[in-house]
């Protein structure tokens, strides 16, 4: 798992790894997250977009051992 911007903060590092079982899920790896990093992190995630490969991907979408899933808040900032 990598972590992005807030998701970092809230959690404390930039990645992690979190062992998968069969037929596990984006939701599944989340809710591991969220039980490893607590509550700031489960805060930030309801913004956050979720990507598995470098692809956006949804709470039900597969995950296996080789996988990476990215948690990327939304971000601000840029020229005035």
């Amino acid at each position: 798992m990598r972590l992005f911007a807030a998701a970092r903060e809230a959690a404390g590092t930039g990645s992690d790894d979190f062992a998968v079982d069969d037929g596990a899920t984006v939701a599944d790896v989340l809710a591991a997250a969220e039980a490893r990093y607590g509550a700031a992190f489960t805060a930030v995630l309801p913004t956050c977009r979720i990507w598995v490969n470098g692809d956006a991907a949804p709470v039900d979408a597969p995950v296996g051992a080789g996988d990476e899933v990215a948690v990327l808040p939304p971000v601000s900032g840029g020229a005035a």
